[in-house]
């Protein structure tokens, strides 16, 4: 019996010990409830990508010569240091053109970069089969590449971010990181048994890959679901308050978060700008003056039929939550523009009289019936407000894209006077 007990707990402190190394302390505690499934499906994801990633490897390494006794060292060196030169430019490109937005639709990039990592797969799996474009498809690949792990590692980052719960970020972006080692370790050492079977064998080269690819995508599909945000970005605050309007209630985020496009949706809607320059939302005294009609908040609202978007110019004293007042502003004016209103249970005669009235009104007439709907979201945004605080929405802080710019209009209206 002494032997079985001291064997138990010999196997309880080994269980312990292993937890330590790959899971952050404190855990499940000290990480966000959704911490476990989006491991989970990572970990096979990263499994998946470390098997085709031998495969284009090798066929990197077949493509610029190796094997070949005609080729020189001088031209696959010239042909690597082009594949990485182009890398990097994109590299810079990409995260000045799009690196604020990461912040905001983390799974949707997150998804997007792994599909682009299979495709810049794909491209170096064939490139040896056109020798005559190698080196092209080999650059395009390796932009992909450059691309794939600016868009791959600030998700990671905004994902860890979201994770950690006890101010442990550095915690879980290392036990993350030793997690994913261990999985490519494991890719590793099943690499090593499939290289011998696919030398000079394309048609399994490319069965592996579909078959690996679909489990990388699907993996990360899961993955990228699993994820249960509570701060508010554009996507999810359309559902709360298309959802709200309609049935006189604030969806939770777990709920809230399995609507969530994490693909490109098309849908009919109005470009919004938060943060926007003063002069895109008026360009006269005349229209600053019909902005500022039943206004009292720490943003002004404007419209532009002709470039199809929303301007909202925020005050230099905007809190997070005169943001997400903005934007369901916003929303509320993209439903009435563009018909959506039939259904609604909260304020539905306003909102129908007001849609149709916006639907058919001339260019002067939009300020009025802007200052209209002003008076429409100071009787219904508290009850929004209180129900994402009620639901367990996060608004002291929010990833709705804002831009930097911000205005004092009471000095411009003093200037003007």
């Amino acid at each position: 019996m002494r032997r079985k007990y001291i064997g138990r707990c010999m196997m309880q402190e080994s269980g312990s010990v292993i937890l330590s190394v790959f899971l952050p302390q404190g855990y499940p505690e000290s990480v966000s409830e959704d911490y476990l499934t989006y491991q989970i499906w990572d970990t096979l994801q990263a499994f998946a990508s470390s098997i085709t990633g031998t495969l284009a490897t090798q066929a990197i390494l077949r493509g610029v010569g190796v094997g070949d006794d005609s080729a020189t060292v001088t031209a696959a060196t010239i042909t690597w240091i082009m594949k990485d030169g182009t890398g990097m430019l994109g590299r810079i490109l990409f995260a000045w053109m799009k690196g604020s937005k990461l912040d905001c639709d983390a799974k949707k990039w997150r998804l997007f970069a792994d599909i682009l990592n299979d495709v810049a797969i794909f491209m170096e799996i064939v490139a040896p089969a056109f020798p005559a474009c190698f080196t092209l498809i080999i650059c395009t690949a390796g932009l992909f590449k450059c691309i794939v792990g600016v868009a791959g590692g600030a998700t990671r980052a905004a994902l860890t971010m979201h994770q950690a719960r006890r101010n442990n970020m550095a915690d879980v972006s290392a036990k993350d990181g030793s997690q994913e080692t261990l999985v490519n370790l494991a890719g590793l050492l099943v690499s090593l048994l499939l290289i011998p079977l696919v030398t000079d064998n394309l048609r399994l080269t490319y069965g592996l890959y579909l078959l690996f690819t679909s489990l990388h995508l699907y993996a990360n599909y899961r993955a990228v679901r699993g994820v249960v945000m509570e701060t508010l970005n554009q996507a999810r605050l359309h559902i709360l308050v298309e959802h709200f309007l309609r049935e006189g209630k604030v969806l939770t985020p777990p709920e809230a978060n399995a609507m969530e496009p994490v693909l490109p949706v098309f849908r009919q809607s109005l470009t919004v700008i938060l943060g926007a320059p003063f002069l895109s939302l008026a360009s006269s005294i005349s229209d600053f003056e019909k902005a500022l009609v039943n206004n009292q908040k720490k943003y002004l609202l404007g419209y532009s039929r002709t470039k199809g978007k929303i301007s909202i110019v925020l005050h230099p004293d905007a809190s997070s939550i005169d943001m997400i007042q903005a934007c369901t502003h916003a929303e509320v004016f993209n439903m009435l523009l563009y018909g959506k209103m039939l259904h609604c249970q909260i304020e539905a005669s306003s909102l129908r009289e007001l849609q149709k009235r916006l639907q058919n009104a001339p260019k002067e007439g939009i300020w009025e019936i802007i200052s209209e709907t002003h008076l429409l979201l100071d009787r219904i945004f508290p009850k929004i407000l209180k129900g994402f605080v009620t639901a367990g929405w996060v608004t002291d802080r929010n990833l709705l894209n804002f831009d930097e710019w911000r205005v004092d209009w009471n000095l411009e209206a003093k200037k003007m006077q």
